[in-house]
């Protein structure tokens, strides 16, 4: 039985304790708070063990703290550093590289630079084998994610004969759960998006990838708007989706008006967080006209990485094969029951 500790309990934090506590063969030592809040409340009242600074300790004498987030790293194997952006590169530094312990950072965070957390990037869909045996390793972005699970599966069908990808990134504006962050009302351009970069990391620096990112005010997850250009004919429609038939974490939807129509049906449907933990692809909207395929899907945000952490996870820790993980991962998230539940909803026929 191997320990994780998280540290942080956020929009990630949260959603990824859910789940690692259904996981037979983990244990959760508990999770790291930095600010004495709500969330503190709502962890000890889900039987979680808050750990919290030592430097900090005052300021939790409300609360029932089960000890400092120093004791809790000497009792791990692996955290999962689910911390703010830029906070997992500092942490990195002042605890957990003396500790020697095996860490997962989240995509607020740099594989290059001066202030890099890790060498790799991980998508499970493009690089799993790269994570085994590696200590330190970063989960990409959830738009970074997403793109992997359309990229790698129309790469892998049509290879070099596709040109070039273009991609709009349409970025919601915060998680549902933020209700602190508010929702601007204007559409706000992003200059040099990290995205690109990020998904050339496990993609190529080759790739012929081009990213624009733009963010309006929604909290009901990013839509990306793909261009494929290949070297003649485009494929038909039906050609594009039926790659997608078996991946998983991509579900083909046909009748759905709008990122908040899927996540009304997650709520109804009562899935974890009201997150599916996938991407959408909007099939009404692929079109093929001469050497180029028009397609939309959209990314369930930091829903999407959870699952993505919990393969990385086993990788690490267990140094399981891709499969092996992927079966596990499969009967912890239930990831094919919610893509049949949302394509039967969202189906041609239902029209």
């Amino acid at each position: 039985m191997k320990k994780v500790f998280v540290n942080g309990y956020g929009s990630i934090g949260s959603r990824i304790v859910s789940f690692l506590k259904d996981d037979p063969e983990i244990t959760i030592i508990g999770i790291g708070k930095y600010s004495p809040d709500d969330k503190v409340t709502e962890a000890i009242s889900k039987g979680l063990d808050v750990y919290v600074p030592e430097n900090n300790l005052k300021n939790f004498k409300n609360y029932n703290i089960s000890g400092t987030i120093d004791s809790a790293l000497n009792e791990c194997d692996l955290v999962i550093d689910a911390s703010p952006g830029g906070h997992g590169y500092q942490n990195k530094k002042n605890i957990y590289e003396s500790k020697n312990i095996s860490v997962i950072y989240q995509g607020g965070e740099s594989t290059t630079g001066d202030k890099a957390v890790s060498d790799l990037l991980f998508n499970s869909r493009a690089n799993y084998d790269q994570a085994l045996g590696k200590s330190h390793v970063m989960q990409g972005s959830c738009n970074v994610t997403g793109m992997g699970r359309i990229l790698e599966p129309l790469r892998d069908a049509f290879g070099d004969k596709i040109i070039r990808f273009d991609v709009t990134l349409v970025r919601r504006w915060a998680d549902i759960e933020q209700t602190e962050k508010t929702v601007s009302d204007t559409i706000e351009m992003t200059e040099k998006p990290h995205h690109g970069d990020d998904v050339k990391l496990y993609f190529g620096k080759d790739a012929p990838l081009y990213v624009r990112a733009l963010k309006v005010p929604t909290r009901q997850m990013h839509l990306h708007i793909m261009d494929i250009r290949f070297k003649e004919i485009a494929p038909k429609p039906s050609e594009i989706h039926r790659i997608f038939e078996n991946e998983f974490g991509v579900a083909t939807l046909w009748t759905a008006k709008g990122t908040k129509d899927v996540r009304d049906f997650a709520q109804n449907m009562g899935f974890n967080f009201t997150d599916t933990n996938m991407i959408h692809i909007h099939a009404n909207m692929t079109v093929s006209i001469g050497d180029t395929v028009q397609m939309m899907y959209s990314d369930d945000q930091t829903g999407i990485v959870i699952p993505e952490n919990h393969m990385l996870m086993q990788a690490m820790l267990f140094g399981k094969s891709y499969n092996d993980a992927f079966s596990h991962t499969e009967s912890i998230f239930n990831m094919n029951e919610k893509k049949q539940k949302l394509q039967e909803h969202f189906s041609k026929s239902s029209e």
